[in-house]
Formats: C-alpha cells, structure tokens, sequence
C-alpha cells in the first residue's frame, strides 16, 4: 500500500495547526471515515458500471432498465479511534453492499478483533464493554460482546471436527470442570480435554468436548471421534486414574500401551495414610516408581507389601492390582520416561485454562465454554514452537517398539 506523499502530508499538517493529540486523533477519525466513504463510491462504480458523474442511458444493450444510485443512508461504525459516521451508498435494486464493512456489521478497523481477544483472556461481557469504552470512548454493550462472540461458532465447530493426523506417538487424556447453566440451574460439565504429540515432537490440541460429566463411556466417545477424525495409530495413551479408561482405549486401539499417571496413583493410592506413617511409606513407595527396571520395581514393591500391606492393605493392592498400566515407562529410556511418567504435561494446559477462566466462575451453556476454551487454545498452542527434548532419540526409540 502506497503511502501519502509526504509534501501533501505537510501541506495537511500545516493548514490543521495542530496543538494535542486529541485534535491530531480527531483528525485521523474524520479521514477514515472519508477514505472509507471513497472506498465504498468505488465499489458501487464497479458494481454499477460507470462513474457517479458519467452520463449514461437509462437501459443496456438488451433494453432493460439499468440499475443505477439511490441516494445513501447514515451509518456509525465503530473503530479503534471512537464512532464514525459515514453515508452508505445505495442502489435502486438493492444489490450493492459494500465489501469492507457488511450491510448489518457496526464494526470496524480491527474492533471485533479487540473484542475476542478480550473474550479469549476470560474477561466477562460486561467488563470488557468497560475496557472498550475507556480504550477508544465507544459504547458497546454486553449482549453486542455476545453477538460477535457467536460470529465464531462455525469457526470453533470447524476447528473440532477438523482431519487429524494418522498417527500420534503419545496422546494425554484429562477433564477440567466447570460450572454451566443448564435447564435453569447450574450443573458440573467436564471438558474433556485430549493433548497429543505428533511424529515431529510437536503438542498440539486436539479437541475439547463437552459432557455431563468425567465418565469412562464419554471418553469412549473421544476416542472414537478422534478415529474418525483420521488417527489410527497411538503409540502410547497417558491417563489419570479414571475406571474404565484401560476397556475404553482398548476397544478402540487395542494395540496401545497405557500408562497411568504416577503422581495420580500416588494420590489416590496414599490418600487414607496416616500422617505419622506418610512420610515413611512414600520413602518405601520411592523405590518402587523409582526404580531402574521393571524387575528392581517388582521386588521392591514385594518389600513395600512386607512392610505396609497390614496397616494399609488398599494402599498395597491398588499398585498391584494397576501394575501392568503403571509399568509401562520401564521398557523405554529416561528421555522417553519423562514424557509419559506423569500427565504434568496435560494438566499444565489445564492449569493454563483455569488461569483464563478464573474470572468466569460459570458459563451460560455448552457454546459459551466451548468458545473460551477455543480462543485460549489459540492462544496457548501460538506459544508451543519447540518440539520434546531429544525428540531425535525418542523417535528412534519408538521406530524399533512399534515397527509392526
């Protein structure tokens, strides 16, 4: 785009005597509004076929009546430098509408763009009709926030249905909660939140779903989408320690491994220890998830059996009975441990969420959550550029485990 000339820029200057940058903005409002009113006269000579003061005959070559202007009528926008008032040309048989600015749009230079990246930060309608007013002294109200918010509907709906890779080496499962109005009430909804890394090393967020609430049956329902969606192969499925996960993955890929999050298991194993025996046990328990190999793991666990199985035999059996999905990180090298020991890399997303969130203690419906969801997983993912640490050497570890 060519700039002003710089002699027709001083001349303007010049003839303005400007002395603050409130008539300096002034000025600049009335000039886009005279450019945008230019813009929109070129557009209806172009849809017209000749000129505003050319002459011409009243019918084409076919000798029906030409369609010609019809005066205009008001119209104030509002932009980033306040409310502009411009003159929409018009057409007799009503077919011109202009291309910059739609025919029911009030919004312009980059105004909606504002508004949903407010929306993305977690700031309410209200507060950010407030931070609209103060920024550029427009006036926009809550319910107009929730109109162009609803503008991305097709975009979020797009974005969740939208092809998935083939395969993923390793895909992280988690559910955050929220509170959504529903028939008149409030209800607890899970938002079924599904991270995977691709065979670049690279995360990425492959959807979010909605549901009453976690619940192993819905995530079966994850699954199969992200099988529709295009991925046929998972190398590895990181959870929590749900009921159920283990049936639902293997029903949908029976050949994944399944590793369980340590840190969950820890949790839910050591939650009725006593606080005096605590810090004892979880020395015991060290050796077991800490161990070199999955023999030295074994045998250490034996010992924990001796030495807490009386006091605390729950503690005991729910290792035992979870073995063959807490050991799978055993059979790989430590740089291929570290990425699925723990789901610390899903529930870091999480925590991200409930950062943007935080101000929203509900949300009206479903859409509502989806669309906050959407907006901060754009601006989250913007920031995920670097691929796992010694990706080179995890590829090649997994190229030998899942050659067939």
């Amino acid at each position: 785009m060519e700039k002003v000339p710089a002699e027709l820029m001083k001349e303007y200057v010049n003839s303005q005597k400007f002395t603050s940058t409130t008539e300096i903005m002034e000025a600049m409002k009335a000039m886009f509004g005279d450019v945008l009113q230019q813009v929109m006269e070129a557009e209806l000579d172009t849809k017209l076929g000749y000129e505003k003061s050319e002459r011409t005959s009243n019918d084409d070559e076919n000798g029906l009546s030409k369609n010609y202007r019809n005066g205009h009528s008001k119209k104030t926008v509002k932009t980033q430098l306040g409310e502009v008032t411009i003159n929409v040309p018009r057409d007799r048989n009503g077919e011109y509408e202009p291309s910059i600015i739609g025919k029911y749009n009030r919004n312009a230079d980059g105004m909606e763009e504002k508004i949903l990246s407010l929306y993305s930060c977690g700031m309410s309608q209200r507060d950010i009709s407030e931070q609209i007013k103060n920024l550029y002294d427009v006036e926009i109200s809550p319910e107009l926030v929730s109109k162009i918010s609803e503008k991305i509907m097709p975009e979020v709906t797009a974005w969740q249905n939208r092809p998935l890779n083939s395969i993923y080496p390793f895909v992280f499962m988690d559910a955050i909660h929220y509170k959504v109005k529903e028939n008149h009430q409030y209800v607890t909804k899970a938002a079924y939140v599904v991270l995977g890394i691709n065979m670049d090393g690279c995360k990425d967020i492959l959807g979010i779903w909605i549901g009453e609430h976690e619940s192993a049956k819905f995530w079966l329902n994850v699954l199969n989408d992200l099988k529709n969606r295009g991925v046929q192969s998972v190398y590895v499925f990181c959870v929590d320690g749900l009921i159920g996960f283990r049936e639902a993955i293997s029903s949908v890929y029976p050949k994944a491994q399944i590793q369980r999050c340590i840190i969950h298991q820890i949790r839910s194993s050591t939650k009725f220890v006593s606080y005096k025996d605590i810090k004892k046990l979880m020395a015991d328990l060290k050796t077991v998830y800490q161990a070199i190999n999955e023999e030295e793991a074994l045998n250490n666990l034996m010992k924990f059996k001796e030495t807490w199985g009386k006091t605390y035999p729950s503690c005991v059996k729910s290792w035992e009975e979870n073995w063959d999905i807490l050991s799978t990180f055993f059979a790989y090298p430590a740089e291929v441990r570290r990425i699925i020991y723990t789901t610390n890399i899903i529930e870091g997303l999480n925590r991200q969420f409930r950062s943007i969130t935080k101000t929203k203690p509900s949300f009206t419906n479903d859409d509502s959550l989806r669309k906050m969801l959407y907006l901060a997983s754009k601006k989250i993912v913007e920031h995920w550029t670097a691929r796992c640490r010694n990706w080179d050497q995890v590829l090649n570890q997994l190229d030998i485990m899942f050659s067939e």
